[in-house]
């Protein structure tokens, strides 16, 4: 029988058996995330999905100066189930679909809808980030809906709503939240313009590029947890040698 597990599940089930099997020891520092693509022939994107689910499984840990370790705490989180979906292959699965679903609306779409569309943009930009997200979603929905194809909005709807029922897509959503809101609109208005002129290639391309940096921002927000532990741990010392400084002075 085939092997149907995803490929980040089937990544960190074998780092997990080796952390299991006493290869890597509490405390032991796992090869780079480079010689882990290498090793398992995989790009970023699959690789840091299964360094994320390690971490939240307990089974890891990013250290100052020691890259990722294999953690040395006791308890460990339940194992997540084959309808896991990871933030990354979700923002693949998108990519894949509202690309040709863009460019489907760029034929069908009213100027009604455009008009709808170029509210939806403006909203992005609230300050509350609940009402920008909500902005977001209604107009990646709205593009699907312009095409008439009840089948490809379901779609759509259920990929952009399985971030919020899978606990490992929502971890790492949750680490970008923060990151590349400027881009936010800029992008969106790309996908309203290539729509406004009716362009089947521009509005491919347009919904591609966007994608394409969605999934950069998640690069960026999982490196950036070993980037904020380093911090921590720096701000820390500094703090330290702060306070014997002060003790030393007060001792003269």
């Amino acid at each position: 029988m085939s092997d149907s597990r995803k490929l980040y599940r089937k990544i960190a089930d074998s780092i997990a058996a080796e952390i299991e099997s006493g290869r890597y020891k509490p405390g032991d520092r796992l090869p780079t995330e480079r010689e882990l693509a290498l090793q398992y022939g995989v790009s970023r994107p699959s690789l840091r999905e299964a360094m994320i689910a390690l971490e939240i499984l307990g089974l890891i840990e990013a250290k100052h100066g020691l890259g990722i370790t294999v953690s040395s705490k006791k308890q460990r989180a339940p194992a997540f189930t084959d309808a896991e979906i990871g933030a990354f292959e979700l923002i693949e699965a998108r990519r894949l679909l509202e690309a040709e679903v863009a460019a489907l609306a760029a034929t069908l779409i009213s100027e009604e809808q455009i008009a709808e569309l170029e509210a939806l943009v403006q909203k992005m930009g609230d300050a509350d980030p609940v009402a920008a997200e909500k902005a977001d979603r209604e107009f990646h929905i709205l593009i699907a809906q312009s095409t008439g194809n009840g089948a490809l909005t379901t779609c759509v709807e259920n990929l952009w709503d399985w971030r919020y029922h899978s606990p490992l897509a929502r971890n790492v959503l949750a680490r970008a939240a923060d990151l590349g809101m400027n881009d936010r609109i800029a992008e969106h208005t790309d996908i309203l313009t290539a729509l406004k002129n009716r362009s089947v290639a521009a509005a491919r391309q347009a919904m591609h590029e966007h994608m394409d940096r969605v999934i950069e921002h998640l690069l960026r927000a999982t490196e950036m947890v070993a980037v904020e532990n380093a911090r921590k741990a720096s701000s820390e010392r500094r703090m330290a040698v702060a306070t014997r400084m002060k003790a030393l002075k007060k001792g003269r």
